[in-house]
């Protein structure tokens, strides 16, 4: 990342990703670059109720009703990680700002009180546009593990989500900037 990029993160986490951790619990943040415009990532974080769509280790997700604040959804955990569902609530979505924020309040796994927020924002990447996506959280410290453990598997997690949806998006640019060149190699033979 370069320094205007680094700059513009530190400055959008002081403004949207205010988490107040307590003693028993860790909190942090993660960046990452992804060479897609933002409306096309934006389409992808925005769906409470299809995190599958880029999260690998969502195997299913239920969200009846409408999107909405305080909606909530079921989630199903693929095997291998210490868990198998997970319910979580709807606490922001800011259509404006890019801003969703979620907060788990049930289901089979260690992540207690765990609370995260994501936002997306506009960046130039090798002269093409593409997006800044930060996701910071704060969850209680599990009975027998540390801090530092705790933060380690949260954010081992976080940069697999982040990774798969740097993979997705980029893929959905490349085929919508491919698309357009046959598009215009077809207007161009006629």
């Amino acid at each position: 990342m370069n320094v205007s990029s680094s700059a513009a993160a530190t400055e959008y986490i002081k403004r949207h990703h205010r988490h107040e951790a307590g003693e028993n619990q860790c909190s942090s943040a993660l960046v990452k670059l992804i060479k897609a415009p933002l409306p096309l990532v934006w389409s992808l974080v925005r769906r409470f109720d299809e995190p599958q769509k880029y999260k690998p280790f969502v195997s299913r997700c239920v969200a009846p009703g409408n999107l909405e604040i305080g909606s909530l959804r079921e989630v199903d955990v693929k095997s291998g990680l210490p868990a198998t569902t997970s319910t979580e609530r709807l606490e922001l979505l800011d259509d404006n700002e890019h801003i969703l924020s979620i907060r788990i309040i049930g289901g089979d796994h260690r992540l207690q009180n765990y609370s995260s927020i994501i936002s997306v924002h506009p960046e130039i990447i090798d002269g093409r546009p593409g997006t800044l996506v930060i996701e910071s959280f704060v969850v209680d410290v599990p009975e027998g593990n540390t801090k530092d453990e705790t933060c380690f598997f949260v954010e081992a997690l976080i940069k697999c989500n982040l990774k798969s949806l740097a993979d997705v998006s980029e893929g959905l640019a490349m085929q919508d900037r491919t698309e357009r060149i046959d598009i215009r190699k077809l207007g161009a033979e006629r």
